[in-house]
């Protein structure tokens, strides 16, 4: 089995800045794409970036110039540097993988974000 394990959200003010990390376990074969969307309270989770085994990258366009996403191919990890935050920001953050010749997805638990002062 995959797991997906995050870490590094709480609760910060606006303009501030976080980094979320996710560690990818267990039967791996061939990671492709990694990513984070979030899910705001009353919304529907939506794409924050992505970014494929070749590095190359794609951001929401809420998110673009604030946040920046990287990957670590070798630990199987990728990382979500967010900065100038936003209210708005505040959601669950989730991980996500596409692994294997089908692109299975994968999901990690969620970490919450809270911006607000």
């Amino acid at each position: 089995q995959v797991q997906l394990v995050e870490s590094g959200g709480g609760l910060v003010q606006p303009g501030g800045s976080l980094r979320l990390s996710c560690a990818a376990s267990g039967f791996i074969s061939g990671i492709n794409a990694m990513g984070w969307y979030r899910q705001a309270p009353g919304k529907q989770r939506e794409l924050v970036a992505t970014v494929t085994y070749g590095g190359s990258t794609n951001y929401a366009d809420s998110v673009k110039g604030r946040f920046t996403i990287s990957r670590d191919n070798a630990k199987n990890t990728v990382s979500l540097q967010m900065n100038a935050l936003k209210p708005e920001d505040t959601a669950v953050y989730y991980c996500n993988a596409k692994i294997g010749r089908f692109n299975n997805m994968y999901w990690g638990q969620g970490t919450q974000v809270t911006v607000s002062s």
